[in-house]
């Protein structure tokens, strides 16, 4: 299916109006799975899942109203061809088995769980990033040691250092940016309410 084949069916069945914060964030996932849909050496693997699942919640983060959340979760998924339901059973079993688990101890698995050929997405860079930043001794080392840690992973993973790095960082600058916007609309929200 065409991406505009894929955004007129994500309408039909999320028929609400998304606000301009956030849909720009809606269009490029809608894109990016039509995209990956198409690629066929692209597997829906655990990394995919969780990369897609997390950061669709954290870049999510504020909207209103909440309870739209889950049908829009699911018209995405639908709309491309894939199975939220699916996607998060997955997502959240990855997460509980590497919880608490250092940034070496999620490398291994990491390792041992890839198969040898990942399809580079940007999701599943963001995934790959969401587990190693979650370990729990990621966050005692400083920013460069940070980098390190994560250029070494994609490296033994083979997959593109600069690729990841490039995708994380715009996915850092989304959410800083996403942070700021919603700040801004709250003081005009709060000097609008002192007006009247």
């Amino acid at each position: 299916m065409t991406v505009s084949g894929s955004k007129k069916l994500f309408h039909e069945q999320f028929p609400y109006v998304i606000p301009g914060l956030y849909k720009r964030i809606v269009d490029e996932m809608l894109v990016e799975l039509n995209l990956l849909n198409h690629q066929n050496e692209f597997t829906q693997d655990y990394l995919f899942c969780l990369g897609l699942t997390e950061t669709y919640q954290e870049l999510m983060k504020g909207y209103i109203p909440e309870e739209h959340l889950d049908l829009l979760f699911e018209s995405l998924c639908s709309s491309t061809n894939f199975e939220a339901k699916e996607i998060k059973e997955i997502s959240q079993k990855s997460k509980e088995e590497f919880k608490d688990k250092s940034s070496k101890d999620i490398f291994k698995l990491l390792k041992e769980r890839s198969s040898s050929k990942l399809y580079p997405s940007r999701i599943l860079n963001l995934g790959i990033y969401i587990l190693i930043s979650n370990s729990k001794d990621f966050k005692d080392n400083n920013e460069s040691e940070m980098n390190k840690i994560i250029s070494n992973i994609f490296e033994n993973l083979n997959l593109s250092i600069s690729k990841a790095e490039k995708d994380i960082g715009i996915y850092k600058s989304s959410i800083s940016k996403m942070e700021q916007a919603k700040e801004l609309i709250e003081e005009l929200r709060i000097k609008d309410k002192k007006k009247n």
